[in-house]
């Protein structure tokens, strides 16, 4: 299996001034093979430009300075940004051409299969780069012994900062699916709750205000600095700042509480939201972006296929109105918090009855027949709510004890 580890690297000055270099001389190569592209009539195939490199190399100097792997890197970054190009217009998307990359939007390169090494000198992790030297690696997690690393990415974030993303390729088979999955559950995601499970935990949303005030008095202050001065430049850092942080934030939240029940169950059934449609609907857009179901369901779908966990996702039309006892649709408007079916009577908590039906649908799915699958009492026991703080404290939203491997990755 193929995994990213991502690491926060602390070049000195000498070696961000070199990264930085190579960075744009990256960005002007970009920029002159995808005018090359433009100005033919048919595009050549990317093996035949990149064959051209030695000759460019002949009177454009500073190609010299820079690893041959990641100059073939920058041509098949066009060719892959042609070919999304491509999909998107066969999907019927109004699509036009490619445009230049500005300093500002092309802040990384890549090493692949060869050109790098992790080291240890004097006793501290240093990446190095072939053309750019040794950088300080901060190295939280071990790479496991058994994986080879592909590639190395190397990029600078807006707030400044240095990350390598190395490209892992695992040795070890992906673990087998349960035949009989025993320990199932159901999720509704929302906002009020970010998440309601059929075992009864109803997850609270995190609180990000703060974060998020910080963040907009950064925005109004880099508001009245003037355009491209120092102090402007100096605002714009904060404001990358405070959005790392809050995207920090919420991504552990949703590191943690999906680890879990990844590892506490043998089946995760989920709603096929289509997360980027949702936040375009008009009214309570902020929340729902907040919210980010699509960064939480694709954690969960990469986790669930290391673990051996099925992941279910089933079609949501429905699943609120309909109830989990008897199948009667009930319109109920957003508002109205609490199920209550007028067929068999059997009541309960609207997001509680959507993750019932949301486990039907998905056993139902993969062909596998629990006697808990849905609700026979005339209403469920009442919900456990969790904090967001406790998932973060803990790693976990029950109360038993975790061990250390359950934290998030």
């Amino acid at each position: 299996m193929y995994y990213n580890y991502k690491y926060r690297l602390d070049p000195p000055e000498a070696l961000t001034e070199t990264l930085l270099y190579h960075v744009d001389t990256c960005r002007q190569l970009y920029n002159h093979v995808l005018s090359l592209l433009n100005e033919s009539d048919d595009i050549p195939a990317r093996y035949e430009v990149q064959g051209q490199l030695p000759d460019l190399k002949t009177w454009w100097d500073d190609l010299g300075d820079v690893h041959s792997k990641v100059l073939q890197m920058v041509i098949k970054r066009v060719y892959d940004n042609l070919s999304t190009l491509k999909a998107q217009k066969e999907n019927g998307h109004a699509v036009g051409m490619l445009k230049w990359k500005p300093p500002r939007e092309y802040r990384s390169l890549t090493y692949n299969q060869s050109g790098f090494k992790l080291k240890n000198t004097s006793g501290r992790p240093v990446l190095w780069l072939s053309k750019i030297g040794e950088i300080p690696i901060h190295l939280h997690r071990d790479i496991p012994e058994s994986a080879t690393i592909k590639q190395v990415a190397v990029k600078q974030e807006p707030s400044g900062e240095w990350y390598a993303t190395f490209g892992i390729d695992m040795d070890k088979e992906t673990p087998e699916k349960p035949g009989n999955p025993e320990k199932v559950v159901g999720i509704d995601v929302g906002i009020l709750k970010y998440a309601h499970d059929t075992d009864g935990y109803a997850i609270e949303s995190p609180d990000f205000s703060e974060e998020r005030e910080r963040l907009e008095r950064a925005q109004r202050d880099l508001s009245r600095k003037e355009h491209g001065s120092g102090n402007w430049e100096k605002q714009r850092r904060v404001v990358a700042e405070r959005h790392v942080e809050l995207k920090r934030k919420r991504r552990d939240f949703f590191h943690k509480l999906s680890n879990h029940y990844v590892r506490e169950y043998d089946l995760v059934a989920v709603e096929d939201l289509d997360a980027k449609g949702l936040v375009e609907l008009p009214g309570n857009s902020r929340n729902r972006a907040g919210a980010a179901w699509g960064t939480f369901l694709r954690m969960l779908e990469y986790k669930c296929e290391r673990e051996g966990t099925y992941l279910v996702a089933v079609d949501p039309r429905g699943t609120t109105k309909e109830c989990a006892s008897c199948g009667v649709s009930t319109e109920k408007p957003l508002w109205v918090r609490e199920h209550s079916c007028p067929a068999c009577g059997f009541e309960a908590d609207r997001d509680a009855n959507a993750a019932w039906n949301i486990l039907s649908r998905g056993l139902e799915e993969v062909g596998v027949v629990h006697s808990e699958s849905a609700p026979v009492e005339t209403a469920l026991p009442v919900d456990t709510p969790v904090s967001a703080k406790h998932v973060v404290e803990t790693g976990s939203p029950t109360l038993k004890e975790r061990t250390a491997s359950a934290v998030s990755e």
